[in-house]
């Protein structure tokens, strides 16, 4: 297959590119900084048209990743970069595949698991699932992540694609052992000491291994009968608390120091970040996945986390 994913060079980039490559598909990232890769790199703005439409006439797959980091602070600058980079990219890239000649069969659009709404109470489902905006005694940075995720699939829906399918992960927290990512940050804190709980520890972590990851982006492809809003994420969320003891367990650590919900605000201060990162409650389930019949790797956090922490020292 050819798979062309804009904004490849991001985190989740690194995942899937060389696992296609390594497969033996036709890889093609756009980027607006490109760099030297084992697989093709084309400069796109994520703005507008250019030479990179050519990339999409007779691809089969289209996975676009392309966004800003939302780990900074949420000050006006940082908001707009946030959102118009997500909604200006995928805008352009649904003008260029109504324009192709030969569309590529399927888009694979990634959304966030972020767009559903804090909560204890029960997991949020396609189906089930209560979509947030109209969270209460939540901070208005939460509100602006709903707004993102939500202007983001909009943008998606809005192109007239009839010889395209569409679908929208709602993408949990993808775990890998690379450098910078969220298993390295998180994996960091309980190397440190300071793999406690977070907050009160009652906020559900939804999360996915990235080995899955990879396989339900080529279940997706697969299924043709699967459009609309797609979950992402291991079927087993669980409590912060109790997904930072596994972790330690995994990793042999025994100095634990929680992080109260005062400290996590000053440390997110200090490393320019926003606490809703680790103190939103995120219990997402992949309703639609499994009903597909689609089998994971790793539903349960325990085995996960084992594998991680033992190729993220292989790495090293």
């Amino acid at each position: 297959m050819k798979i062309v994913i804009p904004g490849g060079s991001g985190q989740v980039g690194k995942v899937l590119a060389p696992a296609f490559h390594g497969e033996g598909h036709e890889v093609v990232v756009l980027s607006r900084n490109p760099a030297p890769a084992p697989w093709s790199v084309v400069a796109w703005d994520g703005e507008t048209q250019g030479a990179w439409t050519a990339e999409l006439e007779g691809a089969d797959v289209v996975v676009n990743l392309a966004g800003a980091s939302v780990n900074c602070r949420y000050g006006a600058a940082n908001r707009r970069d946030i959102l118009d980079s997500r909604v200006h990219s995928t805008r352009v890239l649904g003008q260029a595949m109504a324009a192709a000649v030969r569309p590529p069969r399927v888009w694979l659009q990634a959304s966030t698991a972020t767009i559903y709404a804090h909560r204890y109470d029960a997991a949020n489902g396609e189906s089930t699932g209560i979509l947030g905006g109209h969270d209460v005694r939540v901070p208005d940075t939460w509100r602006f992540s709903i707004d993102v995720a939500t202007a983001w699939e909009r943008a998606a829906r809005e192109a007239v694609l009839p010889a395209t399918r569409r679908v929208l992960m709602r993408t949990a927290i993808v775990l890998a052992p690379s450098d910078g990512g969220a298993f390295d940050i998180l994996l960091r804190l309980v190397r440190w000491g300071f793999g406690g709980r977070q907050g009160d520890g009652r906020q559900f972590v939804s999360w996915i291994h990235d080995h899955d990851l990879v396989r339900a982006i080529h279940w997706l492809i697969e299924h043709e009968e699967i459009d609309g809003p797609v979950n992402v994420a291991a079927p087993e969320p669980l409590p912060n608390a109790e997904f930072m003891g596994t972790l330690r367990v995994a990793w042999g650590a025994r100095l634990a120091l929680p992080a109260t919900e005062a400290m996590l605000t000053v440390g997110a201060l200090a490393i320019r970040t926003e606490t809703e990162l680790v103190l939103k409650s995120r219990r997402v389930v992949p309703e639609r996945l499994l009903a597909s019949g689609f089998t994971f790797e790793y539903p349960d956090w325990g085995p996960a986390a084992v594998d991680l922490c033992r190729r993220w020292r292989e790495r090293r």
